[in-house]
């Protein structure tokens, strides 16, 4: 081999390897960048106030709730102010949140700011709270539960379409999409209904430390302002997330020097680098259609405006 084709071989070795390490370095620098962004978005470990906004339709999330439980042991967290914006949802993500802030209420002062909805389970998640504050034009209450349905048997009908359902028991396929609800069907559905009611009386009943009767007497499925809620008693104080921190520094010293951190901040800072605002809404855009679509297939505890 000539000394020529010697040097080129050598020339190649040394391009290869010398390509191998500024991949290398690249990687290197942008997975420190991604650590450091981590650190940045990583919570104070100092004593603070926690912050959980709550806002639109009410699904099970798993991961706000596991956030809120380990608020309770955390003992860098001295108070949770929950902040509501919502028309309800279903009643399993209702039962859930309400039962994570219970949680936290046991151990450690916890306030409610109602912003300008808080309805049904917006209402639900509230009353674990030892404090609840609405404005004066916050829509609240509507304690009920509703299981909706849809039947297009007539329109099949009008198409000569019939439907064939193959079912184990009489009341596997209630409530069907293409045949009315039977007598029976009805029942066991209003049932069904009735109990998730009691459920959820039961809540607001043990949260506000009202009598059941009076609750019940409160809970035929209409809103209330905040201040027809106050007289009321469903909630405690007109005013907004500044009474609220007020409240926590005066009725449970809690100091106002304490910070006020987001609970949603613990998830970092490095996919908003990346992406900028982008990622924000695009995480809102896909989390309604997910909502919109299990929202369906459960029973609602969910403010709606009345068609007449």
């Amino acid at each position: 081999m000539s000394l020529e084709t010697d040097l080129l071989l050598d020339r190649r070795r040394l391009s290869r390897r010398l390509v191998f390490w500024r991949v290398f370095a690249v990687v290197a620098v942008v997975a420190a960048l991604l650590a450091g962004l981590r650190d940045v978005g990583l919570p104070a470990t100092g004593a603070h106030v926690a912050r959980v906004t709550i806002k639109g339709l009410i699904t099970q999330d798993r991961k706000l709730t596991q956030a809120i439980d380990d608020l309770a042991d955390d003992n860098a967290t001295k108070a949770l102010i929950v902040v509501i914006n919502s028309p309800g949802g279903s009643v399993a993500g209702g039962e859930s949140l309400h039962n994570a802030i219970a949680r936290v209420a046991a151990k450690k002062p916890v306030v409610v700011s109602m912003q300008g909805l808080a309805a049904s389970a917006g209402y639900m998640i509230a009353v674990p709270a030892q404090r609840i504050f609405a404005h004066e034009a916050t829509l609240t209450g509507s304690i009920g539960v509703l299981l909706e349905t849809g039947e297009i048997s007539g329109l099949l009908g009008k198409l000569g379409i019939d439907a064939e359902v193959i079912r184990s028991g009489p009341l596997k396929d209630e409530p069907s999409l293409v045949r009315p609800l039977s007598p029976q069907g009805r029942d066991v559905m209003q049932g069904l209904v009735n109990d998730l009611y009691d459920q959820f009386v039961t809540m607001v009943a043990a949260g506000r430390h009202m009598d059941v009767d009076k609750v019940k007497a409160l809970a035929d499925g209409r809103a209330y302002t905040g201040r027809q809620a106050l007289k009321l008693g469903l909630v405690d104080a007109i005013g907004g997330e500044r009474d609220a921190r007020q409240w926590l520094a005066t009725a449970r010293k809690v100091p106002r020097s304490l910070p006020v951190k987001d609970v949603d901040e613990q998830t970092g800072l490095a996919s908003r680098a990346l992406i900028g605002e982008l990622a924000p809404m695009l995480q809102g855009v896909w989390k309604t259609l997910i909502s919109q679509s299990l929202i369906l297939d459960g029973p609602l505890a969910l403010w709606q405006r009345s068609s007449n």
